[in-house]
């Protein structure tokens, strides 16, 4: 007959995803001619509770390589840009958001520059990235336990009195 136990354990209780797409306008030094490439570096991030939703504060540097003075010079423009998201995570009907909850956040995908262009001395470019977010807090599982335990097999040793006699009669006494 089984009876149940009640684990208290920590898993997942709340899961969810977020995609995000920003626009931003950094000022160049000197006129741009072409923009020859865009970086996005040194990506922080952290999460944090906020009520019943789950908060992401971070950063990431920005660097947008251009061409000026017709296409004959080159400069780097740098921005940091920081961020705070709002995630809606669905927790699981049992669970709540307690001070023991721990909440993990992922970069699913890096930030990226999709979209560059020039307007004057302005450079606007569009960054995209997707963060995931776990929450992990307590939770009860119920497993079956067996009362019956399996029966202890018997174990016959495979030595009769015949191999005894025969190790007894094989043995000299006086090897040494």
């Amino acid at each position: 007959m089984a009876s149940y136990k009640e684990i208290v354990t920590k898993a997942i209780i709340g899961k969810g995803k977020k995609s995000f797409k920003n626009s931003y306008t950094l000022e160049a030094e000197n006129e741009p001619s072409t923009v020859l490439g865009c970086w996005v570096i040194n990506h922080k991030f952290k999460g944090y509770k906020t009520g019943d939703n789950i908060g992401v504060d971070g950063s990431y540097d920005v660097n947008i390589w251009y061409s000026y003075d017709n296409d004959s010079k080159t400069m780097v423009a740098n921005k940091k840009i920081e961020y705070n998201d709002i995630f809606n995570v669905k927790v699981r009907s049992d669970a709540d958001l307690t001070e023991q909850t721990d909440i993990i956040v992922r970069t699913l995908n890096q930030p990226n520059c999709s979209n560059v262009n020039i307007d004057g001395n302005k450079i606007n470019f569009d960054i995209e990235k997707e963060l995931g977010v776990e929450i992990v807090g307590e939770t009860k599982m119920k497993i079956a336990i067996e009362d019956d335990e399996d029966p202890w097999d018997i174990l016959d040793d495979e030595v009769t009195e015949e191999v005894e006699k025969e190790i007894d009669a094989s043995v000299e006494e006086d090897y040494l």
